[in-house]
């Protein structure tokens, strides 16, 4: 199985001779161990000893220790330290609060506190729906986490999940101006989450629920939409199914076939697995057929597991049952949430015509597209040095962004299919091709075209509060 390079940088401060041929041996060692010079800077020089700061790009932390080791190993040469890029951007956090009024006068201090803020305290107290206008509700997310199931890294606890809220909450302010703030609670029990959230949500317009494990994510996300007035959404579901739906459509049209005649293997079953056959369901594909550990979900198996029962019930017409090279034959999409490396150039040789494949699993992909190329017309991945990045960030910060907008009191299935279909829709018709079928996450255009389409689904549905949205200061009646 092919191993993924995850590169960084190192910087490492080195005493070493000041002698002609020094640096020489130091740059052949450092290469020789597989790293690669990108700069060097000096940072003092006397008759005999200089000091460099040298960076180095590496590949993995094991080609990192090998350069250390072999910077170490060189006579005279000493580390003075040694630090990591991604390590440095992390220090002290990734984000913070910030005032939006700067408090340099007594009147200063009696507006934003004590006694003016009284004032707005009350009136907030005698209509609860002002908080929306007067507090940072309007605009605000809690990315709340368990820690049971972050990244690719398992059950790694709270403290281990925050840097990587922080990170969503970054993203959550770059791409769509939304205040988002990392919750990880040191709690495992569903009832306790649920509680908890429901508690901490007056100062909240939304939550976004993140790397919780299933099935307990199920219970949470559906009770959390049952007892709360504002936006649920559990990110690792709904934003991966939204984007794989829109690539799908555009993958669809590349091979010149409907939606509605395909027939679509997804291996996993698991929280983005379920999400993403439920949503290919709402938009009229022709069938799904689920696959896990044991093969094909169907009607003849008893399951304990109540998602899968719905599975069985709603999916598989035919009632195939097999393994996933077996259902796979005739199959038009492979779509995997599941494992690295389970499916064989052999699979994709039973498949229907044109096939397409999503290998979603990360970091190393059901089959790596250099792989499945010769094989297939369209595949995507979750990778981003492919082309067709299938990835989150083109659906959560619109999202977000179009139901805070309206003051949604949730995100629905219809919200969540126009934003499937806006963005597929960025990707106009003379641009579209098996190499290009969702736009990049940083095509300015994404984040507002989606925001557009919840808001106008939100409106349509009768679930937003709010038929304005501000823009520049201003309320301006929203596009329906």
């Amino acid at each position: 199985m092919p191993q993924v390079a995850i590169s960084f940088t190192l910087i490492m401060r080195v005493e070493m001779p000041n002698t002609a041929g020094a640096f020489a041996q130091l740059a052949s060692a450092i290469a020789d161990a597989g790293g690669v010079i990108a700069a060097v800077d000096m940072r003092s020089v006397g008759k005999n000893r200089s000091v460099r700061d040298v960076t180095v790009n590496v590949s993995s932390d094991v080609i990192g220790n090998d350069v250390r080791l072999s910077v170490e190993a060189l006579d005279g040469v000493r580390i003075v330290s040694i630090s990591d890029s991604t390590f440095l951007a992390h220090l002290g956090g990734k984000i913070r609060v910030e005032p939006k009024i700067p408090v340099k006068t007594r009147q200063d201090l009696s507006t934003v506190y004590t006694p003016g803020v009284a004032r707005v305290s009350m009136a907030i107290a005698a209509d609860p729906n002002k908080a929306f206008q007067l507090t940072i509700k309007r605009n605000t997310v809690a990315v709340v986490s368990d820690g049971t199931a972050v990244l690719g890294l398992g059950d790694i606890g709270p403290l281990g999940a925050l840097p990587v809220m922080e990170g969503k909450a970054m993203l959550f302010k770059q791409f769509a101006g939304i205040d988002a703030f990392p919750i990880c609670l040191d709690t495992k029990d569903v009832d306790e989450i649920v509680d908890t959230v429901v508690r901490i949500a007056p100062v909240f317009g939304g939550i976004n629920l993140e790397d919780i494990s299933a099935p307990r994510c199920f219970e949470v996300e559906r009770r959390l939409i049952e007892r709360l007035d504002i936006p649920v959404m559990h990110d690792d579901q709904h934003g991966t199914a939204v984007v794989i739906l829109a690539a799908l459509i555009n993958a669809a049209k590349v091979v010149g076939k409907d939606l509605g005649d395909l027939r679509i293997v997804v291996a996993g079953s698991g929280a983005a697995g379920t999400a993403t056959i439920k949503m290919l369901l709402e938009a009229g594909v022709g069938d799904v057929i689920p696959v896990d550990r044991g093969g094909a979900i169907n009607r003849d198996e008893r399951y304990e597991n109540v998602h899968w029962r719905w599975l069985a019930e709603h999916t598989n017409r035919e009632n195939r049952r097999g393994t996933l090279a077996d259902v796979l034959s005739g199959a038009d999409v492979f779509i995997g949430v599941s494992a690295p490396g389970i499916l064989q150039p052999e699979h994709l040789k039973k498949m229907a015509r044109d096939p397409i494949v999503f290998a979603m699993a990360n970091p190393t992909p059901e089959i790596m597209p250099d792989v499945a190329a010769p094989y297939v017309a369209v595949v995507a991945t979750g990778r981003s040095d492919f082309p067709n990045q299938v990835n989150n960030l083109l659906a959560f910060p619109g999202i977000f962004r179009g139901a805070l907008d309206v003051r949604a009191s949730r995100i629905s299935e219809r919200m969540k299919l126009a934003a499937a279909r806006a963005i597929a829709a960025i990707v106009g018709d003379d641009e579209r091709g098996p190499e290009y079928i969702v736009p990049s996450v940083f095509d300015p255009r994404v984040v507002d075209a989606v925001a557009q389409a919840v808001s106008n689904a939100a409106v349509e549905e009768g679930i937003a509060r709010r038929t304005l949205i501000r823009k520049d200061g201003e309320d301006l009646p929203l596009p329906v």
